[in-house]
């Protein structure tokens, strides 16, 4: 894009121009898409941090609690599932459950048809703490979209499904499966 209309003039425009300028031989068009999307990225994350904060929870947490959540009642997972869907080694998912417990939002047992087997519960302040965060994030995210039609926003997903398919399959021939972490929230 060699001279976008005025109303798009951004950061990334001007970084795209003075590489153009500076490095004629190179094509840096792909910084139109990659470079807004880091930038989108930084502020996403920070909506979503706003968002967690106001309920009290870490992004860490969240995913934590909205893993159990999505496993549906009565919304209990072993460590090593939740290990597996999150990408961290049991080691940080113990870490983890340590402290969400202490917090009194999980709670873990012995599997009844296996002692061996530890199962992992969420407590209903934990399931309303989630509940209450992921309205709020969904509320903010649905703000944020609101300058694109509905039709626009289906062929921004479209698009960045078509981006983000080759990473998600090589996470998935690595040993990795649907992870809170890779499809938030």
């Amino acid at each position: 894009m060699k001279n976008p209309p005025r109303a798009q003039i951004d950061a990334t425009s001007q970084i795209v121009a003075a590489w153009g300028r500076e490095r004629p031989d190179l094509d840096a068009s792909s910084l139109e898409i990659f470079s807004r999307v880091t930038r989108l990225a930084k502020y996403l994350d920070q909506v979503r941090r706003d968002a967690f904060a106001l309920h009290g929870l870490q992004g860490w947490e969240f995913d934590v609690l909205a893993e159990l959540r999505r496993s549906g009642a009565p919304y209990e997972l072993t460590p090593g599932q939740m290990s597996a869907a999150i990408l961290l080694s049991t080691g940080a998912m113990t870490n983890r459950l340590n402290r969400i417990e202490a917090a009194g939002l999980i709670e873990r047992h012995e599997d009844p048809s296996d002692g061996r087997v530890v199962r992992v519960r969420l407590t209903e302040a934990g399931r309303q703490r989630v509940d209450a965060a992921l309205a709020d994030l969904l509320e903010r995210q649905s703000r944020l979209l609101e300058p694109i039609p509905p039709a626009g926003r289906e062929r921004v997903a479209a698009a960045l499904a078509k981006l983000l398919a080759p990473f998600e399959r090589a996470a998935v021939s690595r040993g990795g499966g649907g992870s809170s972490e890779r499809h938030r929230p």
